[in-house]
């Protein structure tokens, strides 16, 4: 990627630019909109900005994607959230009775943030970010979206990188919308694994036998653990960080272990020797005994933000929205190429813009002819697909494709056109019409769809 430095005293004069001509209004509305799915749905959002000099306005809404997009080129905001969808127009919250103006629905969002792992890694702290600390937000999103997707059934699971140092996720489903504060809550303390404070030692305490989802996450956490803990955070290198690791064990094991160490100074062999012993005194023991992979679960497992996902009128950063200090787009993540994410590689407002600047080949050809038929074509282009920031949108279009997809296949379902046992009943080529070609079989029961082309 081409390298251009971000100077925070800039984004006054590139996010007018960024908000006329590069922010993906049209996939945005298309997205909050959810094909109309019930009357005023996209009127009844909230949306907050906020603005130069951290002036906070709440309480946004907009009819259309034309009124969104002029107010946020007029007011060009340094950070835009997403809230609920409200019983009436937020902008006119203050005009109804008292008590009648409600959050209604929401989707279920879930914010992973770098600073709450700080007590586990030892290369950052803070708001810094690294590559070998990153690999746990690529943990988190493993864990996270499986569960969500074969535990719950959820099928429509946003990922977006923050801008700085987390991710979030936009869980879109219509059931996910709909689900109470209690129902939200129940989720994430399902999710929920590592807990206490700082005056907590051991943080993740199993029970046996060990909970299927549980064991599913540890097979996440065992393929990228030798790497990440024993060489990128060198758990067992230092004393000091050793030290921490072996408070978490039985006196016994560690009594042996501290013995061990003294000769042994292998990180990976003093992981073996640490499995060993808690493998013998499983054997031994009366009790379950699961001390390495609670240790394991306790470094690398997803900490979440609770209040952030239980509450309906919570708002959370919207997807594109700048990162006032880093200058990041906050941009959503591809997880058919999570391994490969690197938060350093995604696009600065400033890059993009400069990139925008830089004419093509043929409009440079053109630029003689006739300048004023240059300008009109020049409007043509979606001028996105000139910079860094159009692979990124590639991926929030597939996902919205598919929640088309799926809403088609329910509307399907609700007509009567596909039985119960998934056997269409309406004619091939007038399926075939309607649904379009980028039909999958994988959002519809109906299997033999997506080969009912002619």
């Amino acid at each position: 990627m081409p390298a251009c430095n971000y100077d925070s005293a800039s984004l006054p004069d590139l996010l007018p630019l960024y908000y006329r001509r590069l922010f993906p209004f049209a996939q945005y509305y298309r997205w909050l909109n959810y094909g109309g799915v019930t009357k005023n749905y996209f009127q009844n959002r909230e949306f907050s900005f906020t603005l130069k000099d951290d002036i906070y306005v709440r309480y946004q809404s907009f009819s259309n994607q034309s009124e969104l997009e002029k107010e946020m080129q007029k007011m060009n905001p340094y950070k835009i959230d997403i809230g609920a969808v409200y019983s009436h127009r937020p902008n006119q919250h203050n005009t109804v009775k008292s008590g009648t103006f409600q959050a209604l629905e929401k989707e279920l969002v879930f914010d992973i943030d770098m600073t709450d792992y700080d007590d586990v890694r030892s290369c950052c702290s803070s708001a810094d970010i690294c590559p070998k600390c990153w690999t746990l937000m690529t943990i988190a999103i493993r864990i996270l979206d499986r569960a969500l997707r074969e535990d719950f059934g959820f099928r429509h699971c946003l990922w977006v990188y923050s801008g700085r140092r987390g991710v979030h996720c936009w869980v879109c489903d219509d059931s996910a919308r709909r689900l109470p504060v209690a129902a939200r809550s129940a989720v994430c303390e399902y999710l929920s694994l590592v807990k206490g404070g700082e005056e907590t030692l051991r943080k993740v305490q199993l029970s046996d036998p060990i909970h299927p989802s549980i064991k599913e996450s540890l097979a996440v956490v065992e393929h990228y653990f030798p790497q990440y803990a024993l060489v990128d955070q060198d758990i067992l290198g230092s004393k000091e960080s050793a030290d921490k690791v072996l408070a978490l064990l039985p006196d016994e094991v560690r009594k042996d272990l501290a013995t061990f160490f003294q000769s042994e100074r292998s990180p990976t062999k003093r992981w073996e020797r640490l499995k060993a012993l808690v493998q013998q005194k499983r054997t031994s023991s009366k009790k379950a005994v699961h001390t390495e992979k609670e240790i394991m679960l306790q470094y690398c497992y997803p900490r979440l933000d609770v209040n952030v996902s239980k509450g309906v009128n919570h708002l959370l950063k919207s997807p594109f929205s700048v990162h006032p200090k880093t200058g990041r787009i906050s941009v959503p993540i591809d997880l058919r190429e999570l391994d490969k994410f690197d938060p350093f590689d995604v696009p600065t407002i400033s890059l993009i813009c400069e990139e925008l600047n830089q004419p093509r080949p043929e409009e440079e050809k053109e630029e003689v002819k006739d300048s004023e038929r240059e300008v009109g074509e020049r409007r043509k282009i979606r001028d996105y697909k000139r910079t860094s920031l159009a692979k990124y949108i590639k991926v929030f279009d597939n996902f919205l494709d598919g929640m088309e997809r799926s809403r088609k296949g329910e509307l399907l379902r609700k007509s009567g056109l596909i039985s119960l046992d998934g056997t269409c009943i309406l004619p091939a080529q007038a399926l075939y019409d309607w649904m379009g070609t980028t039909f999958s079989c994988l959002d519809c029961p109906a299997d033999r769809i997506a080969s009912l082309r002619p």
